[in-house]
């Protein structure tokens, strides 16, 4: 029987609690690891599953990982063959795609399967596709794979039909070593695809433009390794954030970079979150006088998609209608149907909106999530929840978050992983 959360809501959370490493960025900096035939170091990996599905592609085909430290992987990519490809692992997440980018410098010829990851939205790979034929490659799709042949990547200026992180991430790691210079307009610049630049920076790759929608990358002959800490979770935080401010209690959230949280940090202050700032850590109390609020996500640095399904549980409480808005994925609403099951008095206007109406009393149930940031915002309706909450599917949300439910329950809730 796959494995269960079931959830005993209601009780208080007190403590400190840490955020891991960036599962979105340590993807794509496993994946640079491919670009050089040195070693390279990479610590405060976060031990989730997209992540270890990473590092078991990178040994399929060649590459020596070792783990000198509890988050920390030596890697050498000195000899790579993708005759093996562990093709299993890389349609289970999506970080899968940055292999496109990094292969393609290296082996020339390969043929990959599809990514995988989370059902949110149509999320095609059209535009990554697009962008790599712009500056050399072939790619030809059959039934069940890719096949891509290049013989010469030759850098030009590359216009990305949208703000796509991963698309940008991809065309990045292809760039740094391609024959002249690659400009992409329209580049996404979250933290994570500002992390990734910065590594490959180190790693000797010349880029300017990091932290906006214009990247220029001059191509080099050779990339050196490097020793690199990832970034730790934006989204994270903001998970454990929310889920302080909803539960009787008080929290301090640690390793919480406030510039890549800026704006969700002022959004939680308009809606009426009693939290504080000091260093790298926010402590946020119980807040049970909350407003209405419209929440709108949009690129970086705007509100965080992931973080949208994240703060409607904590909305339900809110005094009024809020209005939740997600023009960048359509149909990412299935977790609305597990929260009306609770209680919740939610309305799906259409694929991008949502009204929250508040405030609403939430019941534990039997639900189910479909993907990782949904099974987070469950999770944050069960701590609230009266009576018990089941959580089904709980591998969507192991992709994304190491032992919730460990680290949880130090804080005082009543959270057990059941089979």
């Amino acid at each position: 029987m796959p494995d269960k959360f079931v959830i005993l809501g209601g009780k208080p959370l007190f403590g400190e609690i840490e955020v891991r490493g960036c599962k979105n960025a340590a993807g794509p900096i496993l994946a640079a690891t491919l670009l050089t035939d040195e070693e390279c170091v990479i610590e405060n990996l976060p031990l989730v599953e997209d992540i270890l599905n990473v590092i078991e592609v990178l040994k399929s085909i060649g590459a020596k990982v070792d783990w000198i430290g509890e988050r920390k992987v030596r890697v050498k990519a000195d000899s790579i063959t993708t005759q093996d490809m562990d093709f299993t692992k890389i349609s289970k997440t999506r970080i899968s795609v940055l292999l496109f980018g990094s292969l393609l410098p290296r082996v020339k010829h390969f043929k990959i399967s599809p990514p995988g990851g989370d059902k949110i939205g149509l999320r095609p790979i059209s535009i990554h596709l697009q962008a790599l034929e712009e500056i050399g490659a072939k790619i030809l799709r059959t039934d069940d794979f890719y096949k891509i042949d290049c013989d010469n990547l030759q850098g030009k200026e590359i216009i990305l039909g949208e703000f796509s992180v991963t698309a940008t991430e991809t065309l990045m790691l292809a760039a740094v070593l391609a024959n002249g210079k690659t400009i992409i307009k329209g580049a996404a610049c979250e933290p994570h695809v500002q992390d990734l630049g910065k590594m490959l920076k180190n790693m000797g790759a010349k880029i300017e433009g990091l932290g906006t929608h214009t990247i220029e990358i001059e191509g080099v002959k050779k990339l050196k390794g490097v020793s690199y800490s990832v970034i730790y979770d934006p989204i994270e935080a903001g998970t454990f954030i929310v889920a302080g401010a909803v539960t009787p209690g008080e929290v301090k959230v640690k390793n919480v970079d406030f510039n890549h949280l800026d704006l969700f940090l002022k959004k939680l202050e308009e809606i009426g979150v009693d939290f504080k700032k000091d260093n790298n850590s926010v402590t946020v109390s119980y807040s049970p006088n909350l407003k209405a609020a419209k929440v709108q996500a949009l690129p970086y640095p705007g509100f965080p998609t992931d973080l949208l399904p994240i703060v409607i549980p904590f909305l339900t409480q809110a005094r009024g209608k809020s209005l939740i808005h997600d023009p960048l994925y359509e149909n990412r609403f299935n977790y609305v149907h597990e929260l009306r099951k609770m209680g919740a008095d939610i309305e799906i206007v259409d694929p991008h909106r949502a009204f929250v109406f508040g405030p609403t009393k939430l019941s534990g149930v039997r639900i189910e999530t479909w993907d990782i940031r949904a099974g987070a915002c469950l999770i944050i309706a069960g701590l609230m929840a009266e009576g018990k909450t089941t959580i089904e599917n709980i591998f969507q949300i192991d992709r994304g978050y190491e032992k919730i439910e460990e680290r949880l329950q130090k804080l005082g809730a009543d959270i057990k992983r059941v089979s």
